[in-house]
C-alpha cells in the first residue's frame, strides 16, 4: 500500500504554480532523491506532504496511522532547553503507553549516543552546525514511516554526514530528501523524483543513471521545441500573406493555428543557467602566504599550534574539519584578520581578496538585492566595462522584479547565489569561500565548481562537500584528533592517505623481523649538514630579495595593463616582457633556494 499519493495536485502563490496538476505517489521502503531548481517548489512538496500546507487543487492521500517526520532546512529561533527535552519532543505522547516511560527515555538516550550528543547542554548556546544535528535527532527519534529531510547535511561536519549516510543507509523506513551533496544522493537514492516547470518527473532510478537520461532527454525537448517553433513560424507567414482564410477549406488550419499559438504561449521553457563570472584581478605575488608553526590560542584554549604552510599563486586549498574546530579562525589567520598567539606569517604582495561568509553577515534583510550587489548604485563595472545592476543579477538568475525583492524574503539558494553576485562584482585574485555549497541548486554548484577550476587566481575553501572538495581542490588542510595536518588532493585523497598511513604504523607496530634485521644492519646515519656561515646569510637575505623582485614584477604588470601600453614601439614592449620573462625566472629560482636553505636548518 502507498505511504502518500498526490492525484492531480496544483499549488502556487505568485507567478506559475510551483506544482500543476502533479501526480505521484511513495512505497514503503524507498529512498528518493528529490531534486530541482532553486525556487522550484521542493520544499512546499515536503510541507504539502508533512500537512503543513494545503494543495489549491488536488488530492494528498495518506496511509493510515501514517508517522512522518520532518528535519527542516532552518533553525527554529525560539526553540529553548536542554538537547533531552528538544529531541524529547521529537515523539508523540500517542506513541507510547503510559507504563513505557522508559521505552520513551530509551529511544532518546539511544538516538543521543549516536548522534555523540550531550543530553544536558542548553540548545540555544550550540552552534548552528550542532543545532542542526540535535533537530535531525529530534526527527530520528520517533522512527517514522516517512523521513522528510530538507537538505539534511547543511551546516554537519564531515564525521556527522558519514554517519547519517550510514544511519539511512540501514533505515527501513521511506524517506524523501533534499540536498546539493551529490556525494550523499549518489550513496542514497535508488528513485529520482524531479520538480522541473510545475511537473514531477519520476525517473525510478539512481542519480548516476538520471544524470545520463536527463541529459538525453533536454536534447530531445530542444529539437522537439525547435521543430514545433518552426512550423509556427511557418503558419503565421501563412496567415499574413492574406489568403482567404475563412473559406470552409482553410478554416481548419485557422483553428490549428489557434491551438498553436496557446500551446507556445502555456510553454514553461526551461530556467536558463546561472551566467557566474568570475573577474580576476592582477596577479598576486608568487608566494601569498607562508605560515611557519603558527599557533592561535583563545584564553587557555589552544585552536591549533605548530601548523606550518605555504601557499603560492593558483593553489586551491581545502579546509576540512569538525564544526567548532578553528577552520574559520585559521582562515582569519592566514589573511591576517587575526594574529597568532606564536610562530611567524608571511603574506604575498599584491593581495586583493574576495570573502564568501558562510552566516551570510554581509547580506542586510532590510536591504534589497539590487541595493547589496551595487552598494545603492544602478550599476557595476565587469571587467572594466559598466553594466547595470539589474542586467548583472539576471545573469545570477535573479529577475528585475526579484531583484527589488527585501532579503528576508529570499530563499537560502537564493540568497548564497546573491553573495555569490556580490562577492564576483568585484575582481580580486584570491578568492576565500567558507561554506559556498549550501542550498545551490545543482546547476549552480556545477557552474561554481568549474569557474574555479578554471581560475587562475588563489582559492582557500572550508566545506564539507566531499565532491565538492574532490573536484576543485589542490591540497587539502585537515584538522584531525591530534593536530592540523596538510595533504595533496581533496576529500578521497586525504581519506586514502590516512589508510596508507594507519596501515603504515599497524606494520611497524607488529615488529617485522625482516625490517628489524635490516635496521640493526644499518650503518649509524651521519650527523645532518648544517648552513655555513655563507649560506645563513644568503638565507636571510633571500625574503628581501623576494619581495623586491614581486614589486618589480608588480610594477612592470601596472604598465602593462594601461590603455596605451600596446601603443607603444614594438621593440620596447618586447624589451618589457623579455625583462618580466627574466624576473619572472630569477623569482622562481630565488624561491627554490629559499626552500633548499630552510630545508638544510630545518634538519
Amino acid at each position: 500500500m502507498p505511504l502518500i499519493t498526490l492525484q492531480d495536485v496544483s499549488i502556487g502563490f505568485r507567478g506559475p504554480d510551483l506544482l500543476d496538476h502533479a501526480n505521484f505517489q511513495i512505497d514503503e521502503g524507498q529512498k528518493i532523491g528529490l531534486l530541482g531548481r532553486n525556487g522550484a517548489g521542493k520544499s512546499t512538496l515536503l510541507k504539502m506532504i508533512a500537512g503543513e500546507v494545503q494543495p489549491d487543487q488536488g488530492d494528498l492521500i495518506r496511509s493510515p496511522n501514517l508517522r512522518v517526520s520532518t528535519l527542516i532546512q532552518s533553525v527554529p529561533q525560539d526553540l529553548r532547553g536542554t538537547i533531552a527535552s528538544v529531541v524529547r519532543s521529537g515523539v508523540a505522547a500517542a506513541d507510547y503507553l503510559d507504563d513505557e516511560t522508559w521505552k520513551l527515555e530509551n529511544d532518546v538516550e539511544k538516538i543521543l549516543s549516536k548522534m555523540e550528543l550531550d543530553p544536558e547542554l542548553s540548545f540555544e548556546t550550540l552552534s548552528s552546525g550542532m543545532k542542526r544535528r540535535v533537530l535531525l535527532a529530534k526527527s530520528l527519534v520517533s522512527n517514522p514511516d516517512l523521513l522528510l529531510l530538507d537538505e539534511p547535511t547543511n551546516h554537519l561536519d564531515l564525521a556527522a554526514i558519514r554517519w547519517l549516510e550510514e544511519f539511512l543507509g540501514k533505515y527501513r523506513g521511506a524517506f524523501l530528501f533534499v540536498t546539493h551533496d551529490r556525494m550523499f544522493l549518489r550513496k542514497l537514492a535508488n528513485r529520482i523524483l524531479e520538480i522541473d516547470r510545475g511537473k514531477i518527473y519520476d525517473w525510478s532510478c539512481d542519480y548516476e543513471t538520471f544524470l545520463k537520461r536527463k541529459e538525453e532527454s533536454l536534447v530531445v525537448e530542444e529539437k522537439q521545441n525547435a521543430l514545433f517553433d518552426k512550423r509556427l513560424a511557418e503558419e503565421e507567414v501563412w496567415i499574413r500573406k492574406g489568403i482567404k482564410a475563412r473559406r470552409t477549406r482553410n478554416e481548419g488550419r485557422v483553428r490549428a493555428l489557434k491551438k498553436m499559438r496557446e500551446e507556445r504561449s502555456q510553454r514553461r521553457d526551461k530556467i536558463g543557467t546561472s551566467n557566474l563570472k568570475i573577474q580576476e584581478a592582477e596577479k598576486s605575488g608568487q608566494l601569498v602566504v607562508k605560515a611557519d608553526e603558527i599557533q592561535f590560542q583563545y584564553g587557555d584554549v589552544t585552536i591549533f599550534k605548530d601548523f606550518s604552510t605555504t601557499i603560492m599563486r593558483s593553489d586551491k586549498v581545502g579546509i576540512i574539519g569538525r564544526n567548532g574546530v578553528g577552520k574559520t579562525t585559521l582562515l582569519k589567520v592566514l589573511l591576517g584578520q587575526l594574529e597568532p598567539t606564536s610562530g611567524k606569517i608571511k603574506r604575498g604582495t599584491n593581495l586583493q581578496i574576495a570573502y564568501f561568509d558562510q552566516l551570510r553577515e554581509q547580506l542586510n534583510p532590510a536591504s534589497t538585492v539590487e541595493e547589496v550587489v551595487a552598494d545603492g548604485a544602478d550599476s557595476v563595472v565587469i571587467n572594466g566595462a559598466k553594466k547595470h545592476v539589474l542586467g548583472y543579477l539576471q545573469d545570477f538568475l535573479f529577475t528585475p522584479a526579484r531583484s527589488r525583492t527585501q532579503i528576508k524574503f529570499l530563499s537560502g539558494g537564493e540568497r548564497n547565489r546573491l553573495l555569490l553576485a556580490k562577492l564576483f562584482s568585484k575582481p580580486a585574485n584570491l578568492i576565500v569561500l567558507d561554506e559556498p555549497t549550501n542550498d545551490l541548486d545543482s546547476e549552480t554548484l556545477d557552474l561554481l565548481e568549474e569557474k574555479l577550476i578554471n581560475y587562475s587566481g588563489t582559492v582557500l575553501l572550508v566545506s564539507h562537500d566531499r565532491e565538492f572538495l574532490n573536484n576543485v581542490v589542490t591540497s587539502s588542510i585537515v584538522f584531525e584528533k591530534d593536530s592540523v595536518r596538510e595533504y595533496d588532493g581533496g576529500y578521497d585523497d586525504w581519506q586514502r592517505q590516512v589508510q596508507q598511513r594507519k596501515e603504515s604504523k599497524a606494520l611497524t607496530q607488529t615488529g617485522n623481523l625482516s625490517e628489524s634485521k635490516e635496521k640493526k644492519a644499518k650503518p649509524k646515519t651521519e650527523r645532518p649538514r648544517k648552513l655555513s656561515y655563507k649560506e645563513k646569510r644568503e638565507l636571510e637575505s633571500l625574503p628581501e630579495s623576494i619581495e623586491r623582485l614581486e614589486t618589480e614584477i608588480s610594477k612592470i604588470h601596472d604598465q602593462m595593463s594601461a590603455p596605451d601600453f600596446y601603443k607603444s614601439d614594438g621593440q620596447e614592449i618586447a624589451k618589457i616582457q623579455g625583462t618580466l620573462q627574466s624576473l619572472d625566472l630569477d623569482l622562481a629560482q630565488a624561491y627554490k633556494r629559499w626552500e633548499e636553505l630552510e630545508s638544510i636548518e630545518g634538519d
